[in-house]
């Protein structure tokens, strides 16, 4: 058997297990162990098994996962959630439409701390639903403003996803996250013109709040001075060349943790629950990564992304066909699968290809992590629609999917934006490259 047809035959055995509802961790970890066995005979399938589930773990790269995550579940205790929307609402409350406006709003500010997406759209939901509730908002655009919002999370840096994908590449992770800035403050803005332009043609889904003196926005703005600091002192000092991803990580933990104890709101409690949250997610993180790494090694000793990329050649392609090639992929991907798995399982397959065409490997990054956002709040199983269907149980299905529509369009011109104008992510990077 040809080693592609292998490699071939693992992908559809991964595929298999995970319909059936296998965890995706345990999926690419037995089809990459079974198919590097039988690619490479027993002693050297489990030698390199064993030093990818017993290295990995210790990566020094990957210490900046846990810290990035305790940060943003130290932020989440810290309240920080509520007075940033309190501050948005302050400038953006008067205008129809401005509480959802408020809430995009909010969501990035609070994205540049939490590096989550369902962090994200959980917190602003519990601050953001109840104000647009009183203000009589229509449910569909309420929470359609909270779960894009959310998607936030995963592009405006920090960022878990962007770590991840570093790491799989050998791509600076800093140069990502200074790169993720433009287009998530993009999104940011574009998401407000979305909300803007369904409350021009419904004028009753976003009734106007009041309008706040510029006496009171002065002292909302006063609110979130801490977070603001500790966001510039992350990225900054990343751009800045001072301090390296891995030391902005702790950095960011200590100055959240700071945060939390100036703002009263630590307790022995609350610091337990965020360091148990942390190992938790970080444990799940890692399983799916040694999972990735042993199905990507598998590909590798087949030579199946050598096969692919010759095949695309062969079609004769030019880069702008590859690329909307695999934007469909991603686009069908995301309606039944979550985020993580789909970088995890992509990438290593899709980056030789793309790279090969010229591609900029952090650009392909921000637009793995944008289009993996899209994915998140595609129907059937966009994973911030049940984010929302959860924490408010009386809003039915239909109304969410309809609500995420009109941003799902809009990520459309975004994205087409990213790919015709790749300077909108390499603009920053290349500033402050020495």
């Amino acid at each position: 058997m040809e080693p592609w047809s292998i490699a071939a035959l693992g992908f559809a055995a991964l595929l298999v297990l995970i319909a059936i509802g296998w965890p995706i961790g345990i999926s690419m970890i037995i089809t990459g162990g079974v198919g590097t066995i039988v690619a490479l005979g027993w002693r050297a399938a489990f030698s390199t098994v064993g030093q990818t589930v017993s290295m990995t773990p210790v990566s020094y790269e990957l210490s900046v996962v846990p810290m990035f995550i305790l940060m943003g579940e130290l932020i989440v205790r810290s309240g920080e959630a509520g007075r940033l929307y309190g501050s948005c609402y302050r400038f953006l409350g008067h205008l129809r439409g401005g509480l959802a406006m408020a809430t995009i709003a909010a969501c990035a500010g609070f994205a540049a701390l939490s590096g989550s997406s369902i962090a994200t759209a959980a917190a602003m939901g519990r601050v953001a639903m109840p104000e647009m509730r009183r203000y009589r908002y229509a449910d569909d655009l309420a929470s359609g403003a909270i779960a894009a919002g959310g998607t936030l999370g995963i592009l405006i840096p920090p960022s878990v996803l962007m770590v991840l994908y570093g790491i799989q590449t050998g791509t600076d992770i800093g140069q990502l996250f200074i790169a993720g800035i433009v287009p998530g403050v993009l999104g940011a803005v574009l998401y407000i013109v979305t909300i803007a332009i369904v409350c021009a043609l419904r004028p009753e889904a976003g009734p106007r709040g009041e309008r706040s003196s510029w006496a009171e926005r002065r002292s909302a703005l006063r609110e979130i001075y801490k977070t603001l600091i500790l966001f510039l002192v992350v990225i900054g000092g990343i751009y800045g060349g001072i301090f390296t991803a891995t030391e902005a990580a702790g950095i960011g933990a200590f100055g959240a943790l700071v945060i939390a104890l100036v703002n009263r709101s630590l307790s022995v409690r609350t610091l337990v629950e965020a360091v148990t949250e942390t190992a938790k997610v970080t444990a799940n993180l890692f399983f799916v990564l040694i999972g990735a790494i042993v199905f990507s090694n598998f590909l590798n000793v087949t030579g199946l992304t050598n096969v692919l990329s010759g095949l695309v050649t062969g079609w004769g392609l030019p880069g702008i066909g590859v690329i909307a090639l695999i934007t469909v992929i991603y686009v069908v991907l995301g309606t039944f699968m979550e985020e993580l798995s789909m970088v995890l399982l992509t990438v290593p397959v899709f980056f030789p290809i793309v790279t090969s065409f010229g591609y900029d490997p952090v650009w392909f990054g921000i637009y793995v992590v944008f289009i993996t956002q899209l994915g998140m709040i595609s129907p059937p199983v966009g994973i911030n629609l049940f984010v929302i269907k959860g924490l408010f149980r009386d809003i039915p299905g239909r109304t969410i999917f309809r609500g995420v529509m009109p941003f799902i369009a809009m990520d459309m011109v975004r994205l087409a934006i990213l790919i015709a104008f790749p300077a909108t992510a390499l603009f920053l990077p290349r500033l402050a490259a020495p």
